[in-house]
């Protein structure tokens, strides 16, 4: 089976963390191999602890995570990559380097991102305490034509993976149907209800 990334871009915040290991649990359940690279969680580490947050560092930091996704991928696993990724020329890319390139943008709004903030980043960034914070003194640019986009306000992780899963099959990145848990149809309904979108 070939690998590919997903590439999991959003404000702090916005739930990528949580899409991500839901997608995982998923994607494990159909047999895949699957590894969650979170840039959260790696920047305490030596792949990116010398790394600061200018502009040139944040794309460096991007940079490392797809070549661990490409290697990855090269062998057959799905690489889900969560990170704030904020320059858009940045994921253009990595897209045209990792060629096997899903992106999905965690498009919850500022103000739940702010509101879901349990590590008071977001207040010490507003407050300026935090200098070059995405979202309030350094850009986030949106995707222009992401392969997928979630709101963590308006769908729960699971029904994200799940919805997910149902766009990676029709982008044939996966092969069968939705894995067990939530039929089509209710999922479907659900998603439609709250706006969700593919």
């Amino acid at each position: 089976m070939k690998g590919f990334t997903v590439w999991i871009t959003g404000l702090p915040g916005s739930g990528k963390s949580e899409l991500a290991q839901a997608l995982a649990k998923r994607l494990s359940e159909r047999g895949r191999s699957v590894e969650v690279i979170d840039s959260g969680a790696l920047r305490g580490t030596p792949l990116a602890s010398s790394l600061g947050f200018s502009r040139a560092e944040r794309v460096q930091n991007n940079r490392r995570h797809g070549f661990a996704a490409k290697l990855l991928s090269k062998n057959g696993v799905v690489a889900i990559v969560s990170a704030v990724s904020p320059y858009r020329d940045t994921r253009e890319g990595l897209r045209a380097e990792l060629e096997r390139f899903v992106e999905v943008h965690v498009n919850t709004p500022k103000a739940a991102c702010i509101d879901r903030d349990a590590k008071g980043v977001w207040k010490k960034a507003l407050a300026g305490e935090i200098r070059d914070f995405t979202g309030v003194d350094d850009p986030y640019e949106e995707p222009l034509a992401a392969e997928f986009a979630f709101d963590i306000t308006t769908t729960t992780p699971e029904e994200g993976a799940v919805a997910l899963i149902r766009r990676l099959v029709k982008l044939e990145y996966l092969t069968g149907t939705t894995s067990p848990g939530l039929t089509e149809d209710s999922l479907r309904e659900h998603l439609e209800g709250v706006g969700f979108s593919e």
